[in-house]
């Protein structure tokens, strides 16, 4: 739903964390920095919590989210990290809202602004187009280690209130509203004894179009630069 599968970006973030990995423990410090301005001790504020646990599994040292949450809870002093998003047209209509977390909204916004236009798009409001939901991610191994059915899930999460499910080749996505997002999480690590990958808030479009054949590779190599780019935390689209 959120036109580009979360799957697909972590698997590719995390094949190149060995060559990478100055700007993946950028963006995962930006990331914990954030989330430790709701609080500081993440068995209270999930999303600290779930940054954490992506920065331990990339192999993140502890000095380095020991600072970022400093950072974040303002203990350290040094350049602020700030939340910015960004709308933005491609062409045949293709509509992207870019999330960073960046110390340097300068340099983010002249860096969005330039893949935009690389790709023959340009800034241009497009959030009346998309909703914020809770968005879960749930492994394909996971679901299989703890002999849990799609389908029982499914059924099950959907009298938990969900509002969309959607099976990947590498797993599921949940869809929530925003108030009912913990909860959901909660059921599925505390009820269901599941690893929940990721839970954030996602931007969702309400209406979606059809990628073409012709626009696939010109789009993917457009997404590969967003990824690569270590002030990018996320980004969202409305390919259906």
């Amino acid at each position: 739903m959120s036109g580009h599968s979360k799957y697909a970006t972590t698997h590719r973030q995390k094949a190149i964390i060995d060559a990478k990995r100055g700007a993946i423990f950028t963006k995962l410090a930006n990331v914990i920095t954030i989330a430790a301005k709701r609080g500081a001790n993440p068995e209270i504020n999930s999303s600290l919590k779930t940054a954490i646990d992506q920065a331990r599994a990339a192999n993140m040292p502890k000095d380095n989210i020991e600072k970022a949450i400093k950072k974040g809870t303002g203990e350290l002093v040094g350049d602020q990290v700030e939340e910015l998003y960004y709308e933005g047209v491609l062409p045949t209509g293709i509509q992207v809202i870019v999330k960073c977390l960046t110390d340097n909204k300068n340099r983010s916004g002249a860096t969005v602004r330039h893949l935009f236009s690389k790709y023959g798009g340009s800034f241009s409001a497009v959030m009346w187009n998309f909703s914020q939901l809770g968005s879960l991610s749930v492994s394909q191994n996971e679901i299989k280690e703890k002999h849990q059915g799609y389908e029982d899930l499914e059924l099950e999460l959907i009298d938990k209130g969900i509002l969309d499910f959607v099976k990947e080749k590498e797993g599921i996505t949940i869809y929530t509203a925003m108030t009912d997002m913990q909860g959901i999480k909660d059921f599925l690590e505390k009820d269901k004894g599941m690893v929940v990958e990721r839970a954030e808030i996602d931007y969702v479009a309400k209406d979606k179009i059809d990628l073409s054949a012709s626009d696939q590779e010109r789009i993917e190599k457009f997404m590969e630069e967003l990824e690569d780019n270590e002030d990018v935390n996320d980004y969202y689209t409305n390919i259906n």
